[in-house]
């Protein structure tokens, strides 16, 4: 692992110092006329980053989330549930200017994207959780019609997946009408595997859990804009995402307790599906050339069920019953928003704007459980309501740009079991985030930028819920009923030279989620789930350099880390700092052909509570446009890295957990585009400001 760390950072060096040299004052003068011809794929702007995906390689992609993986700093989780920005954690995603979530972001099409960029200084406009901001932009053109698109991929992983998706937009008069169906059939390879030791119960374990899901997965939108006049508008969508699961797994366990070894098997069939819809209703009022009003509501609902039926098998005996679990958990959150803007004389502009939002989630478990001769069958309740307001102000002041604002929230929350007379949770409690920027404009070339926000990280609606899953008698993944938000303060200062950029951030966390154990002496059942930490503290230094050459396009970031998590129940341990590193390399050839390798590589990291290890992935991609057609083959995951190792440490228990990928894969895809649009104004904005939690 350290010597592919050591050959990226040797390339990307070395593609750097090529530059310096090639790209003299000559060299310059002729990059005006590249541009025009090919259009920059990276955009850097203090300490923003955005990515041009239509027309280019990044557009042959199936599916958006592998799309998402390859832009700089951003992280997948294994379970592929989750986005992570490197050093700034789970980013808020917006499509155009609406609040999405997990499933619309899998219900969009790879084709419909114009670009995608990062924000990390998102303004009180953002709702408070807006740490950074994952903006998707969708394509638009200039004249009435009708296109559609067909595209087809075919990926080799561990086994065949097949996606198949159909786009279709329709302009005329003041109308636009958009529809998307896509079918996949997948067949995703799960698993992880964990050693462990409990020294205060003498207990030492250690199993590797795996499986092959077979999944048929539907999704499809529709929606509707209406231009009411030149400046007035009014839309309405759906989009859906339906997935239906049968999942065989297979866990093989060591167990010591004491002097007693036991191995144990444990297979298990899971059968479910996951359905989620989402409706979005938009209306845009423009007073005056100088101010604007809009108002919008947003409903979403979140349905997963599942039944587990599994067995053991110690020590090479006999198979015999071990659970049966029906679980059923279903989430409806309503939004609504209300924004106003102006614009003054002196270039100033005020923003105001209130939201509500409220969440109602119920979880039905009923377990069957044969070993320890328990049955239960609870049903557990939470109702969140979140009202919040902002007000934000910004200007010029010579060669000063600024902004302040302030973002405030009060969120309510209470959840019982339906059989318990008291309330388990009841919270009510006010947050203010105050948010400064400042820009100052040196000459042409250099600026200098300040950031300062406060935000706050909510757990999904299912995190908080009352779900489990036992791969075996002795280790459950569960939820955490009790999970608090997390607080963030961070400030950073950005210094931007042209297109390269150097950028020092320091940040604090209070109550920082993550996994976490407790273990229940009794029936001997060690629980995996989400818990807040007490405090994370974290520095970075960040490079952005980015460079072009002719066909040659060379996109690099480096990013100098250390951060430190701090728990009363933990042992601290050491912590080092650790480097992360993201380059991509894209060649446009003649004759419409063009060839990517996009890599990234991080280091060890010890973060006093956790240690991460090392990890290095490089994927690679040619791509040919004939007329309406584009073929694409990919080779990710060259090196078959990604694989997920943490240790953890504390009073009770020492970890070692691996969780593995499924990511290295062979892909053909082929897209047709028949018809013609141009001038589509279908555009959406901001309602359900917790979309993200909806999973």
């Amino acid at each position: 692992m350290k010597q592919y760390i050591i050959l990226l950072l040797v390339f990307l060096f070395a593609t750097n110092a090529f530059a310096q040299i090639a790209t003299k004052d000559t060299i310059n003068q002729m990059e005006e006329v590249e541009i025009k011809l090919q259009p920059k794929s990276f955009t850097y702007k203090n300490g923003n980053v955005k990515v041009e995906v239509a027309n280019s390689i990044l557009s042959g992609i199936s599916n958006p989330l592998d799309l998402i993986s390859k832009l700089p700093k951003v992280q997948i989780s294994a379970d592929r549930a989750k986005i992570f920005i490197v050093g700034k954690g789970n980013p808020l995603i917006y499509l155009d200017n609406q609040r999405i979530q997990m499933n619309d972001l899998l219900a969009l099409s790879v084709f419909d994207i114009k670009s995608i960029e990062i924000i990390n200084n998102p303004s009180a406009k953002y709702e408070a959780e807006g740490k950074v901001v994952l903006l998707i932009t969708r394509k638009f053109s200039t004249s009435e019609g009708f296109q559609t698109s067909i595209s087809e991929t075919s990926s080799f992983k561990k086994k065949f997946n097949n996606y198949l998706g159909v786009n279709s937009n329709l302009k005329f008069n003041k109308t636009e009408l958009k529809a998307n169906f896509n079918y996949n059939k997948l067949n995703p390879w799960e698993s992880n595997a964990n050693n462990y030791e409990i020294p205060a119960n003498e207990i030492i374990s250690d199993y590797n859990v795996a499986g092959f899901t077979k999944r048929n997965n539907y999704i499809y939108g529709a929606g509707i804009y209406q231009t009411l006049n030149n400046d007035d508008s009014f839309s309405l969508s759906i989009n859906g995402n339906l997935k239906v699961d049968n999942f065989d797994f297979k866990t093989k366990t060591n167990y010591r307790i004491l002097n007693d070894l036991s191995q144990i098997e444990t297979v298990g069939l899971t059968m479910g599906n996951r359905n989620f819809i989402n409706a979005v209703a938009n209306y845009n009022k423009k007073f005056s050339s100088n101010s604007n009003l809009f108002a919008g509501m947003q409903y979403s609902s979140f349905v997963n069920f599942s039944n587990i039926n599994s067995s053991n098998n110690y020590n090479q005996t006999t198979f015999e019953p071990f659970q049966i679990v029906n679980q059923h958990f279903k989430v409806d959150v309503f939004s609504a928003r209300i924004d106003f803007d102006k614009k003054f004389e002196n270039e100033m502009k005020l923003e105001v704007g209130v939201m509500h939002n409220f969440a109602n989630a119920n979880t039905n478990l009923v377990l069957n459980d044969f070993q320890l001769n328990n049955d239960v069958n609870s049903r557990y309740i939470m109702k969140e309501k979140n009202t919040s307001a902002y007000s934000q102000i910004s200007g010029v002041l010579k060669k000063v740009s600024w902004l302040a604002g302030i973002r405030a929230e009060n969120t309510i929350i209470k959840g019982k079991y339906d059989d318990a007379s008291s309330k388990p949770i009841d919270k009510n409690y006010i947050n203010l985030f105050p948010k400064l920027q400042a820009e100052l404009t040196l000459d042409s070339t250099k600026t200098i930028s300040f950031n300062y926000a406060k935000s706050i990280t909510r757990p999904s609606y299912s995190e908080t819920s009352n779900g489990q899953t036992s791969i075996n008698p002795y280790f459950v993944f569960s939820s955490n009923i009790n999970l608090n938000p997390t607080i963030s303060d961070e400030i950073y200062l950005n210094f931007q030279y042209k297109n390269k950029s150097l950028k020092l951030t320091y940040y604090t966390n209070k109550d920082v989620m993550n996994y976490g154990f407790q273990y229940n002496a009794t029936t001997k059942v060690l629980n995996y789930r989400p818990d807040n930490f007490d405090f994370e503290t974290g520095y970075n230094l960040e490079f952005t350099l980015p460079f072009k050459y002719r066909i040659w396009s060379s996109d690099n970031v480096i990013s100098f880390n250390l951060s430190k998590f701090e728990d009363k129940s933990a042992t601290f341990g050491a912590t080092n700092p650790y480097l992360y590193i993201y380059s991509n390399q894209t060649f446009n050839l003649n004759k419409d052909w063009t060839f990517s390798l996009v890599g990234w590589g991080i280091t060890n990291q010890k973060q006093g509570i956790f240690e991460r290890d090392a990890m290095i992935v490089l994927d690679s991609s040619i791509s040919k446009r004939y007329q309406n057609w584009t073929c694409t083959l990919s080779y990710n995951n060259i090196f078959r890295g990604g694989q997920y190792k943490e240790r953890i440490e504390n009073n009770f228990i020492n970890s070692q957990a691996i969780f593995f990928n499924d990511t290295n894969e062979f892909s053909i895809a082929l897209k047709y585009i028949f018809g013609k649009l141009k001038n589509t104004t279908f555009r959406e904005k901001t309602v359900d400001e917790n979309g993200n939690r909806v999973r």
